[in-house]
């Protein structure tokens, strides 16, 4: 299911929803911890899991992007900047395990928007299928079809 993306007067906000079988500690392993993390998405690394602290996102071309941990819940809530938007992943512990929830708050919609978009969908997927102990056969394909999907959502907004 696609991400539901709301527009506000400042911004656009395209919150992801997935119910995992699996309790907040385990899920924010996996956000947090940067062998974890790196399953699931190689260039992000935590340099310092502290509000103020930062994420390096490696641009693969010998240059890193710094991002600024804007607020840190354990176990709980990891907010961070992206660019000139911002990501955030929310846990909520129920009956039936945890709800992971990602928000990335968008300034401007650009043609990249349904690229990082389909990322994150991407990234969810992903994160799920690790924590079943299971694989996603090609994050490519995923990605293919969530982009499309995306892109044609994005141009009713805009």
């Amino acid at each position: 299911m696609l991400a539901n993306i709301a527009k506000s007067d400042e911004h656009y906000v395209a919150r992801f929803e997935r119910q995992l079988k699996h309790s907040a500690t385990e899920i924010w392993s996996f956000l947090t911890e940067n062998e974890k993390l790196a399953l699931w998405f190689a260039e992000l690394r935590i340099e310092d899991l502290r509000e103020g602290g930062l994420i390096k996102f490696d641009m693969q071309n010998g240059t890193f992007e710094e991002m600024t941990i804007t607020e840190l819940q354990l176990h709980s809530v990891i907010e961070f900047t992206w660019a000139e938007d911002s990501v955030r992943f929310e846990l909520y512990p129920n009956s039936e395990g945890c709800l992971l929830v990602l928000s990335e708050t968008i300034l401007t919609l650009t043609p990249h928007t349904p690229r990082d978009l389909a990322g994150w969908h991407v990234c969810l997927d992903v994160i799920q299928h690790l924590l079943d102990g299971t694989t996603l056969e090609s994050r490519d394909a995923e990605w293919k079809i969530w982009y499309e999907q995306y892109r044609e959502a994005l141009s009713k907004l805009g």
